[in-house]
């Protein structure tokens, strides 16, 4: 081989291991430019939710999920309710929306029965429960309403709205039932492990006590399913909270279905169930009262007709 053969191969060596590092660097350079893309956009994520007035009062795995999992029976309007679309639409969808505009998180619905709630929340499968749940101090004890009985860990509530409890009929036949009295020896529907189904077996207690027929209780998971069954003529009568009875007597049947009777009674708060001491309690009332004082929670309470449950102020454990 000669010397200018050598030195050619030589110089076409050297341009390609030239080529080549050029190709790694830029390669490594790509490489580092994505990862930062990639750090860029979690960051920038993280900064957008960490903005929000209240994010730092969130414990810190709430933070890094930037979820909270809310265990809700869905089928209770206008509170929570199922729209045509299968959008979870109503009163506490609304209000979690707002909450989460504070807390810099986003409220995830999931639908369980109402009487398991509570359950799935001492579990951990949901960080909170929101579902028209009446604040009592039962629950807030973790006890059973009926046997007094300790039945699991008790919960806080964080209170954000007021409502009484309602008796509804068929429209144009009340079976002659003004009061909760006049309920003995007729039948009623309710939703299973509700303030209206309390009520209904102590009235019906107070019946048979009075020397009067017991009231015939027929509980369904829904109260759905409850107002079907009085529809069809299975029942004399249904309870339930007060702007649920108003809803459907507004729009079952175009408002022809059902209609009120009485006077509602044991008005009482509604509020979002957290496990005991959970930080995060503190950060939900902190954010109900930023969405108070800001006008949002009137907008929301006005929107689904309910100004006279709304309340001035977030109250913890304020149930009896």
């Amino acid at each position: 081989m000669t010397a200018s053969t050598t030195r050619r191969t030589t110089a076409v060596k050297s341009r390609i291991a030239a080529v080549g590092a050029l190709a790694v660097a830029g390669t490594l350079l790509l490489t580092a430019c994505g990862d930062q893309t990639e750090s860029a956009k979690k960051d920038g994520d993280s900064s957008a939710a960490a903005e929000a007035p209240l994010f730092k009062e969130l414990p810190k795995a709430i933070q890094d999920k930037g979820v909270i999992k809310v265990g809700s029976d869905i089928a209770y309007p206008p509170v929570e309710f199922k729209d045509k679309s299968g959008k979870t639409v109503g009163i506490d969808p609304d209000l979690a929306d707002a909450l989460g505009k504070q807390l810099g998180v986003t409220f995830e619905f999931e639908n369980g029965t109402f009487d398991t709630l509570l359950t799935g929340l001492r579990s951990k499968r949901y960080d909170i429960a929101m579902s028209a749940m009446t604040d009592t101090k039962d629950r807030q004890n973790g006890v059973d309403g009926d046997t007094g009985k300790k039945v699991g860990e008790g919960v806080d509530f964080v209170d954000y709205f007021t409502a009484g409890v309602s008796i509804y009929t068929k429209k144009g036949d009340d079976k002659g039932i003004t009061t909760w009295s006049d309920l003995c020896g007729k039948k009623m529907v309710v939703q299973r492990g509700t303030v209206s189904h309390d009520l209904a077996k102590a009235e019906s207690k107070k019946c048979t006590d009075g020397g009067k027929g017991a009231i015939t209780l027929e509980a369904f998971d829904n109260d759905l399913e409850a107002q079907t069954r009085l529809r069809g003529g299975g029942a004399d009568a249904g309870s339930s909270d007060f702007p649920v009875a108003a809803y459907a007597v507004k729009t079952s049947g175009g408002g022809n279905d059902f209609q009120l009777v009485g006077e509602q009674v044991e008005a009482a708060p509604y509020g979002i169930a957290v496990a005991k001491n959970n930080p995060l309690t503190k950060a939900l009332q902190s954010a109900l009262e930023a969405i108070i004082k800001n006008g949002e929670y009137d907008k929301i309470i006005a929107k689904w007709g309910v100004e006279d449950g709304a309340v001035k102020e977030a109250k913890l454990n304020g149930g009896s």
